[in-house]
């Protein structure tokens, strides 16, 4: 026969077994319910936490973080305008043509300044000659005694040896007018670059002053970012700055040259009586101002080109802006303060 426990042969004991059995449910049931409950609470706790730190990081990244997709390629255009008026007979370049500095891009027409120049030459061999005649006269006037001649018409001839010098002189530098006047007849370029929006060709006809070709400076690119007015604390002049165009992967590199310190206001409009116009709305929703900061470009991939007016997205230093005072001070207390690497070290080297 199977052996009985002791709690079988009493009837009392197997009674109170029951008995714990039956209230035991409740407890562990009440006891679950106390657990998730706290689990509950602690996760809602961590999603909140995790939540406030992730909002604080996404503010500090698009509202104070050193950074703007509002970046613009900007350069310098030489408007070349001929210093001699005439017509074009020779066009040396393309549109969209490298030219290097003092390369020549169109010839006007040089047959009248030719004949400038060589209507000056013989104007200067006339006021030589003339010259020499009124010397000679002055001379020998001046080595005549006062029986032969007066002081009076020593002066004279002396002081028409002078005008006739004057006038060579004036020949000479209609001459050299006239020199300069005819290498001017061929137009060239002031800077190293490329040859943008030609719409001239030959038989136009060429004013002085007037701008009528256009070279890009290739040697003058930079980035203008335009900063909202909150990030602006943390952009400092010298400090170096990631690029990257829109469209293309690798990234530039360049260092912030100069801020602008101003830009235009509405209200600084002057009225009709000189006074300041200041407009009278004022709406509640107030946007940040954008600032001009200008990049020099230090590093250009190969593969990048450069065309201004390329939109780009500037970020200075790291693109991170420092975490609020009261946020710092949060961690330190709940997660003690943090030690610099350099305090690390030192408690290490003590150990």
């Amino acid at each position: 026969m199977p052996a009985t426990t002791a709690d079988e042969d009493d009837p009392k004991a197997a009674s109170r077994t029951d008995a714990r059995r039956q209230a035991d449910p409740p407890r562990l049931t009440a006891r679950r319910g106390r657990t998730a409950k706290i689990v509950r609470l602690a996760a809602t706790g961590v999603i909140l936490l995790v939540a406030f730190v992730a909002a604080v990081f996404v503010w500090n990244f698009y509202v104070v973080a050193p950074w703007t997709r509002d970046g613009r390629v900007r350069v310098q255009v030489a408007n070349i305008a001929p210093q001699v008026s005439g017509q074009i007979v020779d066009l040396r370049v393309q549109d969209n043509q490298f030219v290097h500095k003092g390369d020549l891009l169109y010839v006007i027409d040089p047959v009248d300044f030719e004949v400038a120049v060589t209507s000056a030459d013989a104007e200067v061999k006339n006021r030589e000659a003339d010259l020499q005649v009124k010397n000679a006269q002055s001379a020998r006037r001046q080595a005549l005694t006062t029986v032969s001649t007066s002081v009076e018409e020593k002066q004279q001839f002396a002081g028409t040896a002078k005008i006739a010098e004057a006038s060579l002189e004036s020949a000479q530098a209609q001459l050299r007018q006239a020199k300069v006047n005819l290498e001017r007849t061929q137009v060239k370029s002031t800077v190293n670059g490329r040859v943008t929006n030609l719409l001239m060709r030959v038989g136009d006809y060429a004013r002085t002053g007037t701008s009528n070709i256009s070279v890009v400076d290739t040697d003058s690119f930079w980035i203008d970012g335009y900063f909202e007015e909150t990030k602006m604390a943390n952009v400092h002049v010298g400090d170096a700055a990631d690029i990257k165009l829109m469209g293309y992967a690798p990234h530039l590199t360049g260092t912030v040259e100069s801020i602008t310190l101003g830009i235009s206001t509405a209200n600084a409009a002057a009225s009709t009586q000189g006074l300041p116009d200041v407009n009278p709305v004022y709406t509640w929703v107030r946007l940040a101002q954008r600032v001009p900061v200008r990049v020099r470009i230090d590093h250009k991939p190969d593969d990048v080109p450069l065309v201004a007016g390329m939109t780009a997205t500037v970020v200075v230093g790291t693109g991170r802006a420092p975490l609020p005072t009261w946020f710092m001070d949060l961690r330190d207390r709940v997660a003690g303060p943090t030690a610099s690497p350099a305090g690390g070290q030192a408690e290490a080297d003590r150990r």
